[in-house]
């Protein structure tokens, strides 16, 4: 039977207020004049889902909202872009997860965070079923979902979706070694781990990539795929095949949201069918797009328009230096 969905992304899902530029926060009560300002529903789980919606995937988000105009803003927004929300919580006690995101000249964006429902959304068994009615399962967020992370909800879901044949991937939020032990819970039921860089060392202690690879699949990845910024990507699997791709040449305006829509964009090229160096390619495409607006998934229209910026967008030139060629 053809699965309702193709995909079906859990966890992190954020309400963001963002501008730009900011250079600073303006000393005692002052006031600093930005160019832009803009809404957008963000976080590891809620950036992927819309882009896979827009380029066309049957595309549901699950997580939990607060019963607030952030959490009802939220929703809308979601289901503006075609992404099914029945599996969405509104959680009583908590509010909204949100963020106010301060874009800096050159693209970077610190950011203030309020934690929120999403740390108290939870899968009854009775949603299991629904749930898991989709081609991929994508889990983004795990060190902020404490409700599902903490009871081990989380690893019995992904433990379930693989023993029924369903695509697994999966994301963290801003790792730190003391999130460790959740990730290992979760790797020997992932088909595809896509942290970034930053967050692979975070969880390691190491720093070359084939290291920082073979440390995920020694723990029961099936896949790695680092995410590097201008760097580009790592690809790794437990077969071997191993290769970098550069990134695209572009006007960085903002990179919130970009590994987020990475995620969004591999499992596109998973749905379509695409061999692993075209589905990081689409991913690639989805991260550079969105990293040319303001707000998680600005710039990313649907999927003809993410090929044809393939097509048209010069790449970076290749960075060997990038994984090591010991033994």
């Amino acid at each position: 039977m053809t699965p309702r969905f193709d995909f079906t992304s859990m966890g992190f899902i954020t309400f963001d207020a963002l501008c730009r530029p900011v250079e600073q926060i303006p000393p005692g009560g002052g006031t600093l004049f930005v160019e832009e300002l803009t809404l957008a529903v963000s976080g590891a789980a809620g950036s992927a889902v819309i882009v896979a919606a827009k380029h066309g995937l049957k595309a549901r988000a699950v997580g939990g909202v607060g019963n607030d105009d952030m959490g009802d803003w939220v929703m809308m927004k979601l289901a503006k872009f075609g992404v099914d929300t029945s599996l969405m919580a509104r959680c009583p006690e908590f509010t909204t997860s949100s963020s106010i995101v301060t874009t800096r000249p050159d693209g970077a964006r610190p950011a203030l965070h309020k934690r929120g429902a999403t740390d108290g959304f939870f899968i009854r068994d009775d949603q299991v079923d629904d749930l898991l009615d989709t081609r991929i399962l994508h889990v983004g967020g795990v060190g902020l979902m404490n409700r599902m992370d903490d009871s081990g909800r989380t690893e019995e879901i992904m433990a379930e979706a693989k023993r029924r044949g369903v695509i697994t991937t999966l994301d963290v939020f801003a790792s730190t070694p003391d999130d460790l032990p959740k990730v290992e819970r979760l790797l020997p039921h992932t088909d595809f781990f896509l942290p970034s860089e930053e967050e692979a060392q975070a969880l390691s202690g190491l720093t070359d990539n084939r290291d920082l690879a073979d440390f995920l699949l020694e723990r029961g990845a099936n896949c790695v795929i680092l995410t590097l910024g201008a760097d580009g990507a790592f690809y790794r699997d437990r077969a071997g095949h191993e290769f970098h791709t550069p990134s695209f040449v572009i006007d960085v305006k903002c990179t919130c949201g970009c590994g987020d829509c990475f995620n969004g964009g591999f499992a596109t090229g998973l749905v379509k069918g695409l061999d692993p160096e075209d589905c990081v390619r689409i991913a690639q495409a989805s991260s550079a797009q969105n990293a040319t607006g303001l707000g998680s998934q600005a710039g990313v229209i649907d999927y003809e328009t993410t090929r044809a910026f393939i097509r048209e967008t010069p790449l970076r030139a290749h960075a060997d230096h990038l994984v090591s060629h010991g033994g």
